[in-house]
């Protein structure tokens, strides 16, 4: 089922056309985006204040200087217009289609940009990432991990980048799994230009792209680490198959960490340096060592995704369960505080918290303690 029945069901169109026109504003990312809506009546107000104005909402004397030559030359009509002609589609984090997953890290990005299709599916997916000059070791390893996950269903989510991302979301297509590349760069401008082929065919096969950049936007740097709490942020989980000490996949990892997702890793050689960040990640107990798909699955609790998939839309909707989902997130929580939270006996609670675990939609991560997948 395709998350794109109604992108902008909670929001004015002038709303999200005025976010689109702020995310050209360098500067402004999800901390002084909420700063504004705090203190402006709608987005459309800010885009208008004076320099005093946007002062006192608290953006600095820079920022506010960005943004006085921004909206000189951009017209937010136009703006939006481009942006869904190019069969782009703006999701913000009150859209129904808005990643449910991401919408729980702390920094969600206010204006997610998305070409191609989300799926109900990608609730279970993983990110593969690892260094960008793989060893003939780390090309095999993530090839055969890849092709394993996918072929279980896992939605396969990776970067785009030259090396391990690559791979990962190569493999995946070439045996018709599912996967989808964030980037750090708008999505008219594929990074790096050899990928530009690769990011065809995931579209090609039904997959995804997603930014929180708009369209026109070179990559930059100082976006990656941006882009990697994405990747960790919209997955159950990240898997490194190869990296070294000084890797960027440590952005990815620490992002997944601080979001409270699952982070695993594949042992390698002790005289490669090319392993050595991977074999570090286990060492410092940071992720669980990982030889074969079925680690991850089973750590995840995952049987075959096609299967549980079937099992949440086959289920009759019961409210019990609806109210539990909606007191759930990420972070673990006890039976005996949802119960108290949603009013329900702790007999109640834990009978319908047993069926969502059976359902795939949550996990048990200690004594009657759960949270959302």
């Amino acid at each position: 089922m395709s998350q794109f029945n109604d992108p902008h069901a909670n929001l004015p169109a002038d709303d999200v056309q005025f976010r689109v026109a702020f995310s050209h504003v360098t500067g402004i990312g999800p901390a002084r985006m909420a700063a504004l809506e705090r203190f402006f009546d709608g987005l459309e107000e800010a885009w208008q204040a004076d320099r005093s104005q946007l002062r006192d909402a608290g953006l600095d004397q820079r920022t506010v200087e960005v943004l006085e030559t921004t909206r000189a030359t951009l017209d937010p009509h136009e703006a939006y217009s481009k942006m869904l002609e190019a069969g782009v589609e703006a999701l913000t984090p009150s859209s129904a289609s808005y990643p449910r997953r991401l919408r729980e890290i702390p920094d969600p990005p206010p204006l997610l940009y998305v070409r191609g299709e989300l799926l109900d599916r990608d609730e279970w997916s993983l990110a593969i990432v690892g260094t960008r000059r793989p060893t003939p070791y780390g090309i095999q390893v993530t090839r055969t991990l890849t092709t394993e996950l996918a072929a279980a269903g896992l939605t396969v989510v990776s970067g785009l980048a030259r090396g391990v991302d690559g791979i990962a979301h190569e493999t995946a297509l070439d045996h018709n799994g599912r996967t989808i590349a964030v980037v750090a760069s708008g999505l008219d401008r594929v990074y790096p230009p050899e990928h530009k082929g690769l990011a065809a065919r995931i579209l090609d096969s039904g997959g995804a792209m997603l930014s929180e950049y708009p369209l026109g936007k070179r990559p930059d740097a100082r976006y990656f680490p941006r882009r990697n709490r994405i990747i960790a942020g919209v997955t159950l989980g990240t898997l490194v198959t190869e990296a070294s000490e000084k890797s960027g996949t440590w952005h990815t990892v620490t992002s997944a960490l601080d979001q409270g997702r699952e982070v695993f890793s594949v042992p390698g050689p002790i005289t490669s340096d090319q392993s050595s960040g991977a074999n570090n990640i286990i060492k410092r107990g940071l992720g669980k060592l990982v030889t074969c798909a079925q680690d991850v699955l089973e750590e995840l609790n995952l049987g075959p995704i096609e299967r549980q998939a079937e099992l949440v839309e086959q289920l009759p909707e019961d409210p019990m369960e609806a109210l539990l989902l909606e007191h759930l997130g990420s972070e673990p929580i006890h039976v005996d505080e949802v119960s108290r939270l949603i009013q329900h006996s702790v007999h109640e609670t834990a009978a319908a918290m047993a069926t969502l675990e059976l359902k795939g939609l949550i996990h048990q991560v200690g004594p009657m303690t759960y949270a959302r997948r």
